[in-house]
């Protein structure tokens, strides 16, 4: 068993090796150039559609109502629910202590490139999407592989690493964590830990993806705010601390003088790759979600989706960091993960520091296997068909009770290989159809022109 591990730990290194980094960061940086670098000039605009309870109100031509499952909020909470889990947490603090301070620009820089690897996914994910037969729509990946690439093998395979992928990173690993986490805080045994989430999880994955997008657009909105508020007290109080962290984190993004030797090449490793965990651009998971919100554009669900990346990275995990750095306890070299960041907020807020990081790993990882509940489900159903779902939501949910209370190195290494092959079929999808992307990107372009002249239009009529 422990050879098989061994082995399963070099074919992580290789899966996620420097190509695969190398593959996501550079399919980023191509989109980006081919769409005018709209993550920038069209952030304001996203996070308003993101938090807008209303509909927007243009529409292309013949259409007459928003086609989808629910609103472009909970599309984007149940995808958020998914991305923002223990990476958010333990990930960071994991850059930082192999990767040293500077690898946090790195995560940074993946996530602003990642932002238009989202916009790319979800724009396929809502164009090629389809009804099943229970009248919901299902997209993502392998219906933008078979459909737009004609390529259903790559979609099979997608589907079929997703579905293995789902039951470890999305269900075991995060409920193993929490169990250690309460077990560690409130001395709980983690078989009750895990009856608990998987009644939990049962209760709100047998609803389908409208009861995990209700859930999620009230768990993922407290979580987020929770843990950035309690983040942001810490970083106020110990604001004369502010300063050095910052101007180390930038002055090690280019030098390495943290890590032993000053290897400037570990510190954008670990700071890609861990931005690439975080935030799950180019994985292809979170188009899965985004193919259900109700839309009639593409383009306008795409943009709500790449507010995801850039929540994820660049404000909850730019937090974590901050503290981390700030504590000056990722130099002891012995503390990593979720206990570095665990002891970082409770050395700069006694007492309720280290509250606010075990129940935001609670939180974030309950929402994590709620988000991934949904992707397992549509990918099993691309390959064995609707009738599979319920069968595949019940087992899901025993799942959770059996990885609160498993060893999970063995695990977490299968499903760390299966998360790394999925972005290889769904990365050859994105470069293939990038020319479809830009084509919608243009196409909503001029649907926002005409919007515009007609909105100043009726300001004229208005003033006459």
């Amino acid at each position: 068993m422990e050879l098989f591990n061994t082995i399963l730990g070099k074919i992580s290194d290789i899966v996620w090796g420097p190509p695969l980094l190398v593959f996501l960061v550079g399919t980023g940086i191509y989109i980006s150039f081919k769409i005018s670098f709209l993550q920038f000039s069209l952030l304001p605009y996203a996070l308003k559609l993101a938090f807008s309870k209303s509909e927007p109100a243009e529409k292309e031509e013949g259409k007459t109502e928003n086609e989808g499952d629910v609103s472009h909020f909970q599309a984007l909470m149940t995808a958020l629910a998914a991305t923002i889990g223990t990476g958010n947490i333990a990930g960071v603090a994991t850059a930082i202590v192999a990767g040293g301070p500077g690898a946090v620009i790195w995560m940074q820089v993946t996530a602003i490139f990642g932002m238009a690897t989202k916009y790319a996914e979800a724009i396929l994910a809502v164009k090629y999407r389809e009804k099943d037969s229970k009248g919901e729509m299902a997209g993502g990946p392998m219906y933008y592989l078979s459909k737009g690439l004609n390529m259903p093998k790559m979609g099979w395979l997608f589907a079929f690493f997703g579905t293995v992928a789902a039951f470890g990173i999305g269900n075991m690993v995060q409920a193993n964590a929490v169990a250690l986490s309460v077990k560690q805080s409130f001395g709980v045994e983690p078989w009750i830990t895990g009856l608990i989430m998987a009644a939990f999880t049962a209760l709100v994955v047998l609803g389908g993806i409208k009861s995990i997008g209700r859930i999620t657009g009230i768990l993922v909105p407290f979580m987020a705010c929770f843990y950035v508020i309690g983040g942001l007290a810490i970083i106020l109080i110990n604001i004369e601390r502010l300063p050095e962290a910052i101007t180390m984190i930038w002055a090690d993004a280019f030098t390495g003088k943290a890590v032993a030797g000053g290897a400037i090449g570990t510190v954008i490793r670990y700071g890609v790759a861990r931005g690439v965990f975080s935030n799950e651009a180019g994985l292809g998971s979170a188009p899965i979600a985004a193919a259900a919100a109700k839309t009639d554009v593409p383009a306008r669900q795409a943009l709500v989706s790449m507010t995801g990346t850039f929540l994820d990275t660049i404000v909850v995990c730019s937090i974590t960091a901050l503290v981390v750095v700030m504590s000056g306890l990722w130099q002891d070299g012995t503390i990593n993960g979720a206990a570095l960041t665990t002891l970082a907020f409770e050395q700069l807020m006694p007492g309720p520091g280290g509250w606010i990081v075990t129940i935001g790993l609670i939180l974030f990882a309950y929402s994590t296997i709620l988000g991934w509940c949904y992707y397992g489900e549509k990918c099993l159903a691309y390959l064995a068909g609707d009738k599979a779902i319920f069968a595949f939501r019940c087992l899901f949910s025993v799942f959770v009770l059996i990885g609160s209370v498993s060893s999970l190195t063995i695990v977490w290494n299968i499903a760390d290989v299966f998360n790394g092959l999925m972005a290889i079929p769904n990365l050859i999808g994105l470069v293939g159809l990038t020319p479809v992307v830009v084509a919608e990107t243009k196409s909503f372009f001029k649907l926002r022109e005409k919007e515009t002249k007609l909105y100043l239009d009726e300001l004229a009529v208005d003033k006459n």
